[in-house]
């Protein structure tokens, strides 16, 4: 069976960034399993699958196009330590999830000047080239449940 449209697929993987650091990996782990053709993972990583079989390793590249898309300037922004309500210090590199109109985004400190807050709500791996290696370790026919709502339902974790 090859990997396409509505299957359910597991697979492990390790996920590098340029400088050779290990950021991810199912290692170790249950696989991570996904519904092919949702947009449940990343997209340069569902378009290297597509065609694969169980058993089948390789290794890919993925610009950040298509992965978590290239840095926005846009998305940092200034704000007042109020909006922290609770937290006693606040310090560069803490990470905060923050409702947005586009739904729930973490947002990165990036600055602390007295009362002014300046935080980035690029995704951590925007501008990044991800360099992936992949095992495929299952692959099935996804269950109606599964069609319908657009994700698989076996319990695993899924990014």
């Amino acid at each position: 069976m090859q990997i396409s449209e509505n299957k359910v697929v597991s697979i492990h993987y390790t996920l590098k960034n340029d400088a050779g650091e290990v950021l991810d990996s199912s290692i170790g782990q249950q696989p991570l399993s996904y519904l092919h053709g949702r947009k449940n993972i990343i997209s340069g990583l569902e378009n290297a699958l597509t065609g694969k079989n169980v058993g089948d390793k390789f290794h890919v590249d993925i610009p950040p196009e298509e992965a978590y898309g290239l840095r926005n300037d846009d998305l940092f922004q200034v704000l007042p330590r109020e909006v922290f309500q609770g937290v006693e210090n606040i310090e560069v590199g803490m990470q905060f999830y923050s409702e947005t109109p586009e739904g729930v985004q973490m947002i990165t400190v990036t600055n602390v000047n007295g009362d002014e807050i300046t935080v980035d709500a690029n995704h951590p791996l925007a501008g990044e080239t991800l360099h992936f290696d992949v095992e495929v370790v299952d692959i099935r026919d996804a269950t109606e449940e599964e069609l319908q709502h657009g994700h698989v339902h076996d319990g695993s974790h899924q990014h």
